[in-house]
């Protein structure tokens, strides 16, 4: 009784130690529920033809048993036509039925794995810049990809392959355990065998390919990267230290493919072996029964066909886990994107924007913290309705982070930034964002024309509009040299413009949107003071009657604005008109000096 008492003591425990594992991946199931919810009808229509296909297989070894038993005891040609008839008519039906279910069952792992696509892109643009700041472009380029290609394929070969073993097996060994119960225990002697080697298998598949997507991860980000970086790399003369770079995360992607194939490939010959103990028992035990005249050719040759249809789900069994460990590998990571909220959200009951909106904007003693670091101290400041105004710093004051929170980029750690008298955290951000056209320092243009790309916020602009919008941007002069004008194809992000005309291109696609409030974030820093001057001057008029922000560290650049505040370190330390600072002469003043000296000192 010991051995008893420690071999049931040695199961239970094995069982308490899978049970974790078990119960976190079906909770990681869990999440396509919904997905499944939706297309339940043709799953079930799907899975009853399947149950269809394997009830008219379990038929043909059945016919087969009684064909053969009668053709022993009387052969005629009559008999073999009706035989093999039967067998053609049974053939055709499993193969018409096999026909169906693949195109409902695949066709619905297609369907979701459409909308989980859909769902996952729309949850990507609802995230905000915090979001962007820890996952890398790469990596979630892979789980967008990679992840759900696999997540896919587990449910509908997956599922499609599981669900067609489990009935292939219920249904022979049912039929097998009600002709000869002892052949057929014998036959499934090396099924436990199966059990533990297909368990082990699964445990490493699974841990195999969650390593194996994450260096894919590191490897699309690298990709990524040095494709963007492309020009910096070859000014700096360094591909050949990133081809090195690029092939060491190739070959360590390819040696974990290389450990999980041979895992696989491990798998098949074990289940192949065990499938050669069934044949040889029926075969060996079963042929002694026909010797000894207590089982029919019939049966006997039934038998051998169950068994080799029993082939098939033992071998599936190790594909089938595979495609199902990869894909529950694949969805933990695209879950994880999922559970990833945004900090920057609509409030619980959003207020409507003022009508009409006058524009006026108001910062009190806010504080931003980024990164741990204080990026902004206290600052209160008040932006009038309709007026220009300019903030200027040295490289690193926090005027980026100040208009940031204007349209809510960013929210204060302290404080409150109030528009017409109320928190912008009190507007749903579609709206907030819809009457504020801001320009960041970094352009980034689409694939597509330069007409395409300026009319990216409204599509439906006319030809007409997007040349006024490039007029007024100071862009009209560069595109007159376009070998075909707007509609000239302007590469990847725009590389084929220069930094100048790329930053031109957005203050034109934000002059098109003709905000209430317009924001720009040291939009000309890639051109030179006169030409700076130039566009400015275009902008005059379209400022005038919108409340104006212009960010730049150039003191020289704001000549033309009403009013003037200046940071310092994350600290507002001077207000005025420009001439007011000027005869100041205190931090504006200086800054106003080094910078017109250091524009000499360039013109020498």
């Amino acid at each position: 009784m010991k051995p008893t008492s420690e071999g049931g003591r040695a199961g239970r425990l094995r069982l308490r130690e899978a049970a974790p594992a078990l119960r976190a991946q079906l909770t990681v199931l869990s999440t396509l529920v919904p997905y499944l919810r939706r297309y339940r009808k043709p799953l079930t229509l799907g899975l009853v033809i399947l149950l269809l296909r394997n009830l008219v297989s379990v038929t043909v070894p059945l016919a087969l048993r009684q064909g053969v038993d009668a053709l022993a005891h009387a052969f005629s040609f009559q008999l073999v036509l009706a035989f093999a008839g039967t067998m053609v008519a049974l053939t055709a039906i499993k193969g018409a039925l096999l026909y169906w279910m693949r195109v409902i069952l695949i066709g619905v792992s297609r369907e979701i794995e459409y909308e989980l696509r859909n769902d996952l892109m729309a949850h990507l643009l609802g995230l905000c810049s915090h979001f962007y700041q820890r996952f890398r472009t790469g990596d979630i380029m892979a789980r967008a990809t990679n992840d759900l290609n696999a997540v896919r394929m587990m449910l509908g070969p997956g599922l499609m392959y599981s669900a067609d073993t489990a009935a292939t097996a219920l249904f022979a060994i049912i039929v097998m355990l009600y002709f000869d119960w002892r052949l057929t225990l014998l036959a499934l002697l090396p099924a436990p065998v199966v059990s533990v080697v297909v368990r082990h298998f699964g445990q490493e598949i699974h841990g195999r390919f969650q390593r194996i997507q994450q260096i894919f991860g590191d490897m699309s980000n690298r990709l990524q990267e040095d494709v963007v970086a492309v020009r910096i790399i070859r000014a700096y003369a360094q591909e050949e230290a990133e081809k090195r770079n690029f092939e060491e995360l190739n070959r360590r992607y390819l040696e974990e493919n290389l450990r999980l194939a041979r895992l696989g490939a491990s798998l098949q010959p074990l289940l192949h072996s065990l499938i050669g103990v069934s044949f040889l028992i029926v075969l060996a035990y079963g042929g002694y029964r026909v010797l000894s005249a207590n089982l029919s050719i019939g049966t006997f040759m039934m038998f051998i066909v169950f068994l080799g249809m029993l082939i098939w789900p033992m071998i599936a069994v190790g594909w089938v886990v595979n495609l199902v460990q990869r894909g529950v590998a694949s969805l933990e990571r695209i879950n994880e994107l999922f559970r990833q909220q945004p900090v920057i959200r609509d409030p619980a009951v959003p207020r409507p924007l003022p009508s009409p909106l006058q524009g006026e904007i108001v910062f009190e003693d806010v504080r931003l913290r980024l990164g741990g670091t204080e990026v902004l101290r206290g600052v209160t400041l008040r932006i009038p309705a309709g007026a220009t105004v300019a903030i200027v710093g040295q490289t690193g004051a926090g005027k980026s982070s100040l208009v940031r929170l204007i349209p809510r980029i960013w929210d204060p750690d302290e404080g409150r930034v109030l528009l017409d008298g109320i928190d912008v955290r009190e507007f749903r951000l579609a709206q907030l964002r819809q009457v504020i056209g801001f320009v960041p320092q970094e352009s980034f243009l689409f694939s597509g024309t330069l007409a395409e790309n300026i009319a990216w916020g409204k599509p439906d602009a006319t030809a007409e509009e997007i040349r006024r919008a490039a007029e007024l941007a100071g862009l009209a002069p560069d595109v007159a040299t376009f070998p075909q004008g707007y509609d000239t194809l302007i590469g990847e992000r725009g590389i084929t413009l220069s930094g100048g005309q790329k930053q031109r291109t957005t203050i034109a696609r934000v002059i098109l949107l003709d905000p209430k409030i317009l924001i720009l974030d040291d939009a000309l820093s890639s051109v030179d003071t006169v030409t700076e001057e130039k566009i400015l001057s275009n902008l005059a008029a379209f400022m005038r009657g919108r409340t104006t922000i212009w960010v730049s560290h150039r003191a020289s650049a704001v000549r033309r604005a009403d009013w003037v505040f200046v940071l310092d370190q994350g600290r507002l330390v001077e207000e005025g008109t420009p001439e007011e600072l000027l005869a100041r002469g205190g931090w504006y003043a200086e800054l106003f000096r080094r910078q017109m000296l250091e524009q000499e000192l360039e013109s020498v």
